[in-house]
């Protein structure tokens, strides 16, 4: 399947991305004049982040699962999760060891929020589960599993790491459990779950229950995944007790499958490096034989564990892009830590890398970053980017243009191009809850992205019927949008401190009435920027009236409050047409309101007290049975240019 990309892409000039294909085969194909052979320089392309089960793919149906599979073989991963279906497996080991449904139902989250259930750090939150939610996916897992082994991709399995129901200690009153601290900004009313104790002979019994009945359903490649400190603090800091915990986990996949190997993503390291010293990380990597493990270094782009713990003291790893936080939008890139990263690890003394690896929280953003990171899987050496992104832009949109091919070298170089420790959390005002002390920083020179606005309009006429081209308007012009917002918001907060009343009135007002009712037209004129389209997905889920407004708050949720109270607020921001008008911008128009109030009365502004007033306003959005279009409305060309007419700086 790489080797047919190979050919559709560097001879036939096509291209296949989240936001489209572009297909338009020359006639006749061409022929080669000799054999074309490659080889990675890895074992492994790896791709999937466990994050991503929740924030991008837990409403999709099999066309949807089938399309990604497709891609993820032609772009040559051969190691990937399949996640689907697990919470089917364990509600029946549960009922096994005696539990009640209730007890289950207090244990899984709703459908949104599985991925934190799965690493122990949330229970019950948005739940309980629908008994036709099992059944749906463990339809899909039926089907994922088979397409992936078909295409020669070896599954990774779920497998035990240790978190357990309440319930389990009814029934085993003499287990010996733990409860762990709370998660993020979440009390124990929705976190602070048990963990059971490695050395407990309990913990053999599930761990080795679970996995018989999931090989026995699914049939296995014989790798596992499981994450048992993923963002939770350790019981204690001995080693011993590390290596202990790593080793009945082990323990428990190879008493169902003596071939096994163990996955486990490296995030724990580097979130928590104060706990994490070497001997922790030395103890907990050595609990399982070498070359039993893979470590995935999540974020090496940015933050390479391998290269302060010996190349994980020689356990193999997967050197991981992850790029992106809550499958937010915004243009941004690590193109030089990627173009140069992997072959560094490489060269690393004592090495011990095995792949290459796309981990994004989110996908369905930033198409070019992860086209080049599949690329760079397959590469023995760098490439060069300008001419690499020149060749993109040509594929992309099926035709050669200047203007296009330079607005994406101005992209490459500016927003593409993060440097030093970079996360990829939009911290645009836009997309937060609005105060007087917001981050306005970003890391590229602004009027590049202006200049690469200007860009593309001008090649609209040469490009505009390119799905992938009219995409990318959108994006650019929703970047462009998100920049003048933080400008607004300065105007805004510069006038506010300098009691500047009228100032303040036109600033807020071009903003709320203006700036933002546009941008929002603008993403309703694309179909894969609509809030619509992902509500109208989980709705599409459900087999009954209930499970679908079930489903629709799950789906709410996640992309605002994530939480009953704002606890991880904002977290999975997305700029979709709707959000923006019936979230974001009933925000902004309250705090301005509240300014203005502010300036007329004399009284302080008081964030605290706005905080109350805007929770009701997101709460608000939440519940407002709006039903929002899943079909685009509107010219996307004719709206990018009114507004590139009106805010071009």
């Amino acid at each position: 399947a790489a080797g047919l990309y190979r050919y559709l892409r560097d001879f036939c000039g096509c291209h296949l991305s989240w936001s489209g294909a572009q297909l338009r085969l020359p006639d006749p194909l061409p022929r080669l004049r000799a054999e074309i052979r490659a080889a990675a320089p890895g074992r492994y392309r790896y791709y999937q982040n466990v994050c991503a089960q929740s924030y991008s793919f837990a409403w999709w149906d099999w066309a949807r699962w089938e399309r990604e599979i497709d891609w993820m073989a032609l772009s040559g991963i051969n190691l990937a999760p399949a996640f689907a279906g697990q919470e089917a497996v364990w509600q029946r080991v549960y009922r096994n060891l005696g539990l009640n449904q209730s007890e289950i139902d207090k244990y899984f989250t709703g459908p949104a929020f599985l991925a934190w259930n799965r690493m122990g750090n949330l229970r019950r939150w948005a739940g309980p589960l629908p008994p036709a939610w099992h059944f749906k996916q463990l339809y899909l897992q039926y089907r994922i599993v088979e397409r992936m082994r078909s295409l020669g991709m070896t599954t990774v399995l779920p497998a035990f790491a240790g978190h357990i129901p309440q319930g389990i200690l009814r029934v085993f009153p003499r287990v010996n459990a733990t409860r762990l601290g709370h998660w993020s900004h979440f009390d124990c009313t929705y976190s602070c779950i048990y963990l059971l104790d490695p050395e407990d002979p309990m913990f053999q019994v599930i761990g080795t229950l679970f996995l018989k009945e999931l090989i026995k359903e699914f049939g296995t490649d014989h790798v596992y995944s499981a994450d048992t400190f993923n963002e939770m603090t350790p019981l204690s800091s001995d080693p011993a007790y590390l290596s202990r915990v790593s080793s009945a986990v082990f323990k428990s996949m190879t008493g169902a499958d003596p071939k096994a190997l163990w996955l486990m993503q490296g995030w724990l390291f580097q979130h928590q490096p104060d706990f994490w010293q070497p001997a922790q990380v030395r103890a907990l990597l050595h609990g399982v034989p070498l070359g039993r493990m893979i470590v995935l270094d999540l974020f090496a782009e940015s933050k390479p564990v391998y290269q302060w713990t010996e190349s994980f003291y020689g356990q193999p790893f997967i050197w991981c892009m992850l790029h992106n936080f809550g499958g937010n939008h915004g243009l941004f890139g690590t193109v030089e830590a990627i173009n140069h990263g992997p072959f560094a690890a490489r060269r690393f003394p004592n090495s011990t890398m095995v792949g290459t690896g796309l981990v994004p929280e989110g996908i369905e953003q930033n198409d070019m970053v992860y086209e080049l990171m599949n690329e760079l899987g397959w590469r023995q050496e760098p490439l060069d980017l300008p001419s690499w992104v020149t060749r993109y832009a040509e594929r992309r949109y099926g035709a050669p243009n200047a203007a296009a091919a330079s607005a994406w070298r101005l992209l490459l170089r500016s927003v593409y191009n993060c440097t030093g420790v970079c996360v990829n959390h939009n911290r645009s005002p836009l997309v937060h809850r609005p105060s007087l002390h917001m981050d306005t920083e970003i890391w590229y020179n602004t009027s590049d992205v202006y200049e690469a606005w200007r860009l593309l309009l001008s090649a609209g006429a040469e490009l505009g019927s390119s799905p992938t081209f009219l995409y990318d308007l959108v994006d650019v012009t929703r970047q462009a949008a998100q920049q003048l917002v933080s400008d607004y918001y300065l105007s805004i907060r510069q006038a506010f401190q300098s009691h500047a009343l009228p100032e303040l009135l036109t600033a807020g007002g071009v903003l709320v009435y203006d700036l933002l009712p546009e941008l929002d037209s603008l993403l309703s004129s694309h179909s894969l920027f609509l809030l619509g389209r992902w509500l109208e997905n989980a709705r599409a889920m459900a087999t009954s009236d209930q499970e679908a407004e079930q489903y629709e708050l799950n789906a709410r949720n996640q992309v605002t409050l994530w939480g009953p109270s704002g606890n991880i607020l904002d977290y999975a921001n997305k700029q979709l047409g709707g959000l923006v008008l019936d979230y974001y911008t009933v925000r902004w128009s309250l705090f301005v309101s509240a300014l203005v109030e502010s300036l007329n009365s004399g009284r302080p502004f008081h964030q605290d007290q706005f905080n109350q007033a805007v929770f009701q306003v997101e709460r608000g959005f939440i519940y407002n049975k709006k039903r929002y279009p899943a079909v685009p409305a509107g010219d996307t060309m004719e709206i990018s240019r009114k507004l590139f007419l009106k805010y071009y700086p």
